[in-house]
């Protein structure tokens, strides 16, 4: 299992500095999607793009702008999860979820 390190910004910090990974599956076909790291507690809503470590391709997403970056798919069933855009609140880009259209399952580190 590979292993990942929290990014601390002051994001985390905004968000009383808890963080857990989590492993994002399609609900549709329970296809991986993505590794991510949440920060806080409550639902979850987005998916900021700098809180993406794996798979490569969806990684260092923020980078591009905003007309470069496709919806987030399932490769598996080609699902439509999310679209993406910027967060008005911290101007952060990010892909707004579709209710119900993610599994999470917390990623334990060894």
């Amino acid at each position: 299992m590979k292993k990942y390190l929290f990014k601390t910004d002051k994001y985390k910090k905004d968000r009383g500095g808890y963080s857990r990974l989590l492993n994002l599956h399609c609900l549709r076909c329970n296809h991986l999607i993505c590794v991510y790291q949440k920060d806080g507690p409550g639902n979850l809503r987005r998916l900021y793009m700098d809180r993406i470590f794996d798979p490569i391709e969806l990684t260092d997403l923020e980078k591009k702008s905003l007309a470069k970056i496709p919806n987030l798919k399932c490769r598996n069933c080609k699902e439509l999860l999310g679209t993406p855009y910027v967060y008005p609140r911290e101007k952060r880009k990010a892909f707004r979820l579709y209710q119900d259209a993610l599994v999470k399952k917390i990623r334990k580190q060894k």
